[in-house]
């Protein structure tokens, strides 16, 4: 598949269905709406970065789709300050306090991990405690970065005083859907990338569903009895609740509600953001939001050849795992087919809901930017499967 060319509009009605439009225009293209709005262009397009990864990886309920539903409204409601300069309050060398002061969560969180790597390097970890922060999206991109310096990351965020879902038991809801990722080297192979959210599934997939008038898998919500709601759109009615991973009490929910706790400590009690279960109100619960970003320093530890050698051999003994089933190969793990996907869209582009591009293309000719053409999206490639994490719901 040929890359499109970019132009200021398209030259014609974009396809029904998927389309595919060349990755280097639809980076600039973001960075050039956030640059729009205020954001100096560094910063733009480190944000951008972390946007266009939920569509890179096929985590698209992450990517581009959020520009308009969240990041946008975020910076024109004023919840969001483009010019904020992070604060540092505590610095202990290896830690760090950080308040972000309303930061675009896409590039503040980056930054902190940048920093995290850099007290890594000089300690051997390096961790970054973030409070007053927005909505960073995948906590994959996050982790990621420190995996670029031959370190291993994770990142963590709660969900600012949003009550999402109920501890199990409960009829009340205390926390967010609290996602974390945890990113290491894999020696010759692609990185290791968990990258989930502590329920079920986060509220995009739930929205996704309502929006294509789609039923949800049973398992997702659950209504004020506990009983299974496939409806998606009694969510944002009130009428059902989202779900802990693992489902029932019985099924190992409370390792989803108690991973979801250890965000909660790390993301917002370490750094004083705002908590989930408060008695505190707010007009807007999704503010203040906490962020958990650490780097580890393999190399500081042991040599680092040494560490590489035995990641690839965990990870490529998983690669050589015998399959059940032809339609199982390769028995990859998280991250695997993510990072296939990702080189494959670069090259050849990323595919878009029709209805995602018209969209962006109509924001496009609001701001006078260019915005690339969209080719047809023909039958998918293998690596243009939707994410398998997301197919399963284990999404950040």
């Amino acid at each position: 598949m040929t890359t499109a060319s970019t132009a200021t509009r398209p030259a014609h009605p974009a396809p029904e269905g998927e389309v595919r439009v060349p990755y280097d225009g639809l980076l600039g293209f973001v960075t050039g709406v956030l640059r729009a709005h205020g954001l100096p262009e560094h910063r733009a397009r480190t944000a951008a970065e972390a946007l266009c990864h939920g569509d890179l990886t096929g985590f698209t309920t992450h990517g581009v789709t959020n520009l308009t539903r969240l990041y946008l409204p975020l910076l024109a409601d004023g919840r969001c300050d483009p010019a904020a300069e992070p604060v540092h309050l505590t610095d202990t060398g290896p830690a760090v306090l950080v308040d972000a002061r309303r930061a675009l969560g896409l590039w503040s969180a980056a930054e902190a991990m940048d920093l995290a790597v850099e007290r890594a390097r000089t300690h051997g970890i390096g961790m970054v405690s973030v409070r007053g922060g927005t909505h960073f999206g995948c906590a994959g991109h996050h982790a990621l970065r420190a995996v670029d310096h031959g370190m291993i990351g994770l990142a963590t965020a709660n969900c600012g005083r949003q009550r999402l879902a109920p501890p199990p038991g409960s009829a009340a809801r205390m926390l967010g859907t609290n996602p974390l990722a945890l990113a290491a080297p894999a020696g010759e192979h692609p990185p290791f990338t968990l990258d989930m959210s502590t329920t079920v599934v986060p509220t995009g997939r739930i929205r996704a569903a309502a929006r294509a008038g789609e039923p949800v898998p049973e398992g997702w919500l659950a209504d004020a009895d506990g009983a299974p709601v496939t409806d998606p759109g009694a969510y944002d009615r009130g009428e059902a609740h989202l779900r802990w991973l693992g489902g029932t009490p019985e099924n190992g929910a409370y390792k989803g509600y108690g991973l979801g706790l250890l965000v909660e400590v790390l993301s917002a009690l370490l750094p004083g953001a705002g908590i989930g279960p408060h008695h505190d109100t707010s007009d807007e619960p999704d503010d203040d939001v906490g962020h958990f970003l650490l780097a580890v320093a393999p190399g500081r530890l042991r040599p680092e050849t040494g560490f590489l050698g035995a990641a690839g051999d965990l990870f490529g003994a998983l690669l050589d795992c015998p399959p059940l089933s032809a339609a199982d190969a390769p028995v990859a793990y998280p991250g695997w087919w993510e990072q296939r996907r990702t080189r494959h869209r670069i090259a050849h582009g990323v595919p878009l809901a029709a209805g995602l591009h018209r969209e962006l293309a109509d924001l496009a000719g609001e701001l006078a930017l260019p915005f690339p053409t969209a080719e047809p999206y023909e039958a998918p490639e293998q690596y243009d499967q939707p994410a398998r994490a997301e197919q399963e719901g284990a999404t950040a």
